[in-house]
């Protein structure tokens, strides 16, 4: 492929705004100065650009810790995750796995590649998701046991998930709790709340599969992937 287009690719600039830098003799391969947009490249040449490599890559993954009051969504008339990425990282094709609602937080993965986002999602894959949540009441063993037998809500039974009591506050009637599930539905952990007469005052999700959330991610921000992390999603729905 053209040199011009492996740049714009990975987003270094458009074509246009390309030819400048490349005249300017900002571009190598190797040791050699490239300065025609033609110069033909393959899938595997490293690119240099101002001496920073640049790899070629057609899937990307991106770890974001979501604050609240953000919507889930690619396009929105309200903000949404997307816009919280940096023009440099941004791209068309990048979408949210799942939706997380607008006033829950934590871990959610942006990426573009739509066979693994499916198989995450999929219930049958059995990809584990854990969520911690501030309960309005005082979450019991017998919740925890219903949470383990599975829920009937109205359109859908929920599969049998782990309920972690945290703490339990009587006073104020208030609980802490873990969450773990395996499906993914929209509102799922409040609704499940809902079955058994709670409701969810604050809800984050901790982990997707072997992906946990950082700590040291704050809120708003978000990474790339390591590849260990990309191999162990892979490998997770591979069961």
């Amino acid at each position: 492929m053209r040199i011009d287009r492996f740049l714009s690719h990975m987003n270094v600039g458009t074509r246009k705004t390309l030819k400048p830098l490349l005249k300017a003799g900002r571009v190598r391969v190797a040791d050699k100065v490239i300065k025609e947009a033609k110069y033909q490249v393959t899938p595997e040449t490293v690119v240099y650009v101002d001496d920073e490599p640049i790899r070629y890559q057609t899937n990307f993954y991106w770890l974001l810790n979501k604050p609240a009051g953000v919507i889930s969504a690619t396009t929105d008339p309200q903000k949404t995750v997307m816009d919280l990425f940096a023009p440099a990282d941004y791209r068309e094709d990048l979408f949210p796995v799942g939706r997380l609602d607008k006033d829950t937080t934590g871990l959610l993965l942006i990426t573009n590649d739509g066979d693994l986002a499916h198989d995450l999602l999929s219930p049958k894959k059995h990809v584990a998701k854990t969520y911690r949540a501030k309960i309005a009441g005082v979450v019991t063993a017998a919740d925890q046991a219903q949470f383990a037998a599975g829920l009937k809500l109205r359109d859908f039974d929920a599969q049998p998930a782990q309920l972690t009591i945290l703490r339990t506050d009587t006073a104020r009637q208030e609980s802490l709790i873990e969450v773990e599930i395996h499906e993914g539905k929209f509102h799922q952990v409040k609704r499940m709340f809902h079955a058994v007469d709670k409701e969810v005052l604050t809800l984050e999700r901790l982990q997707m599969g072997p992906l946990s959330l950082p700590a040291d991610l704050k809120r708003g921000q978000y990474r790339a992937l390591t590849t260990t992390e990309i191999d162990a999603l892979q490998r997770a729905t591979q069961k």
